[in-house]
């Protein structure tokens, strides 16, 4: 039983975690497709929420029944959910826009800023612990820094060509290539990533109090889909936009809404639950491993020099995050076993002794 609980706590998140950042990247991608060939990037995301929400509502009231004691739904709850689904319907829009107008790989790039984000906000609320001579705060900060500075290594260094392609494509050069619709772009996608850092603190504030991710997804969901239709019939009134076809766009849309709005929220409600906000967004910088890789596999780019460097120096960052965070919560673990609320001044072998002879005595007697 210990070693399943040791594999679900340390092995299964990380792995998940990984897999959906990979399935976000390519629901990226397909999406950047789908707008080149037309569709309307306010009418795909109210058409994402809307088949994420119409999956997730039979499935969460179907779990809640099944249940012996599903926790309670308070007015407080329902209106911080309400919330988180405004903070992240607005993170949607502004991010869409932005990749609409620029490109995944930028936006995987300027996603490394989430951690450091994160990190900040946790410390600001005092739900991540930051002690100058502890060597899990060190570690953390540290693992955060490298991270940032290997994606931005990757980002804007080349270097010498390792993989040649026979295709036309090639990978975008940042430096060269910034021009007014970049920096826009770059700047409300710093915005996004600042909100996805709060939607990811709001959701550990409430699941301490309402432990139920199906449900809270679920109100998340429709209060997304309901704002983001608003915002898509204000902005875009012609009705033709909002037919789609038999082609890449609807596609994109139920995948997005499935893998992305779905399973995607579902993933990271249940990772931040076990795990902390700190602990899944110091998995951000791995994005932009995956779109280089995603572009050279599948869109005929070239690897260079700068990508290997880079990706090595975020896989040093990122273990020094997760060490310092495993180190952590075995810290935790054993202040919690030495000392108990009944024996807070006690020793432990004090206490186990004091417990062995008590028995001894209710058998004597």
């Amino acid at each position: 039983m210990t070693r399943r609980w040791s594999l679900y706590m340390d092995v299964l998140p990380p792995a998940v975690i990984i897999c959906y950042e990979c399935i976000d990247m390519a629901l990226l991608t397909l999406f950047k497709a789908a707008t080149l060939q037309g569709m309307n990037n306010h009418v795909f995301i109210a058409y994402a929420y809307a088949v994420g929400t119409s999956v997730l509502l039979p499935v969460t009231l179907f779990t809640r029944r099944s249940r012996a004691v599903p926790p309670p739904i308070s007015f407080s709850i329902i209106c911080k959910s309400v919330l988180l689904g405004a903070i992240g319907c607005s993170s949607q829009i502004l991010g869409y826009i932005s990749i609409n107008s620029s490109s995944p790989t930028l936006a995987s790039a300027i996603a490394n800023l989430v951690p450091a984000f994160t990190f900040m906000l946790a410390v600001t609320f005092r739900m991540e612990k930051l002690a100058a001579k502890s060597r899990s705060s060190n570690a953390k900060v540290i693992g955060s820094i490298i991270s940032i500075a290997g994606a931005f290594v990757l980002t804007f260094y080349k270097g010498q060509s390792i993989m040649n392609s026979s295709s036309l494509h090639q990978p975008i050069d940042f430096l060269k290539s910034v021009d007014s619709s970049w920096a826009i772009a770059g700047i409300l996608l710093t915005i996004d990533y600042f909100l996805v850092s709060l939607w990811y603190i709001l959701q550990v504030h409430i699941l301490k109090e309402f432990p139920d991710e199906l449900t809270l997804v679920l109100i998340y969901s429709i209060t997304a889909t309901i704002i983001s239709t608003v915002v898509a019939l204000l902005s875009v009134p012609n009705s033709s936009a909002w037919i789609i076809g038999l082609n890449l766009s609807l596609i994109s849309i139920v995948s997005s809404g499935i893998f992305g709005k779905l399973i995607g929220n579902i993933v990271s409600a249940w990772a931040i639950h076990l795990k902390g906000a700190v602990y899944v967004t110091s998995f951000k910088p791995l994005q932009i491993v995956i779109s280089v890789w995603l572009g050279v596999i599948f869109l005929g780019d070239t690897l260079h020099l700068g990508s290997i460097i880079g990706a090595i120096i975020i896989s040093i960052g990122l273990y020094a995050v997760l060490w310092g965070k495993a180190t952590e919560e075995i810290e935790e673990d054993v202040g919690g076993s030495l000392q108990s609320p009944s024996t807070e001044n006690a020793p432990l072998l004090q206490s186990n002794r004091a417990e062995t002879f008590e028995k001894k005595i209710d058998g004597n007697v």
